[in-house]
């Protein structure tokens, strides 16, 4: 079923919209913004946005299956709106201020396997399968995907690369392979993916990401395809910084937890742990 928002929730959103605009954020920021109020809006068609209490707030997020990544996002976009709302006087009292901590799980990297891409490339349709493309050859997130234009392509001297805006209005510039350039440079000027319902626009980076999972198939998603370039970059020049620079991530810990650290380096570790403790042995024998 398709969001159902009433004009009450819709001018709400809007006037935070247009108060997003007015700061600043990024597009894609926005976009993700609109979507979960309009969930929430969904849910609550029959009240206002200021009818509802943190109770109902907390009794709508603890009736989703969502992951902690998600549940932290929304709880930002719901404290985002109900703070703008009191701060423009629309509301006296903030109903998110109560909203329960969502703490960010510890997680190992999750490397989409190289067998599990090829059956989706050999199976996924055209569209699906140039997004999938993108995606393993740059690294790039389901929203950035959605927003490539045959003119963000640039060349360089050394070859050609992909013009990036990315979370929080960063830009990067990350390198393309000659084959995908060739690939890009051959499709019409505009947005790769565009919309085929709103005119001039792209698809939405929920479209894609949704689009991108059900062609890997169950436990794999656009996410766990920017995993495993990570992790392959790593593997080359063990360069965190570089993959950093690459993924366009703000701080290098972040990037630590995209990158799995390749078996023979976590084995020649062990065994020069084991060298080590041999090593030592000796020295930590008491004396006769």
């Amino acid at each position: 079923m398709g969001l159902i928002v009433t004009t009450t929730w819709q001018t709400e959103i809007d006037g935070w919209d247009r108060w997003l605009t007015a700061a600043g954020r990024p597009s894609t920021t926005r976009e993700l913004r609109r979507y979960h109020l309009r969930r929430l809006a969904t849910a609550h068609r029959e009240r206002g946005p200021y009818d509802l209490t943190t109770d109902d707030l907390v009794s709508w997020t603890a009736g989703m299956e969502w992951g902690a990544d998600t549940r932290r996002s929304v709880r930002a976009s719901l404290r985002g709106f109900y703070g703008w709302a009191v701060a423009a006087g629309r509301l006296l009292r903030d109903p998110t201020l109560a909203l329960p901590l969502i703490r960010a799980p510890r997680r190992t990297p999750r490397p989409t396997p190289d067998e599990v891409l090829l059956e989706a490339l050999e199976r996924a349709p055209l569209r699906e399968r140039l997004m999938l493309v993108i995606a393993q050859r740059t690294g790039l997130r389901a929203g950035e995907v959605a927003r490539v234009r045959r003119e963000d392509l640039v060349r360089d001297v050394v070859g050609s690369s992909l013009h990036v805006r990315g979370k929080g209005a960063r830009e990067r510039l990350v390198p393309l392979d000659d084959e995908l350039a060739r690939i890009l440079r051959r499709l019409p000027p505009g947005w790769i993916f565009p919309s085929g319902t709103r005119p001039g626009q792209p698809l939405t980076a929920h479209t894609v990401s949704k689009l991108m999972s059900a062609a890997l198939g169950p436990g794999w998603t656009a996410h766990t395809l920017r995993h495993r370039y990570a992790t392959l970059a790593y593997s080359v020049e063990r360069d965190l910084r570089a993959v950093q620079e690459l993924l366009g991530h703000s701080q290098v810990t972040t990037t630590q937890i995209y990158t799995l650290v390749p078996d023979d380096a976590r084995r020649r570790a062990a065994a020069g742990a084991l060298l080590e403790a041999d090593r030592r042995r000796g020295g930590l024998r008491p004396a006769a």
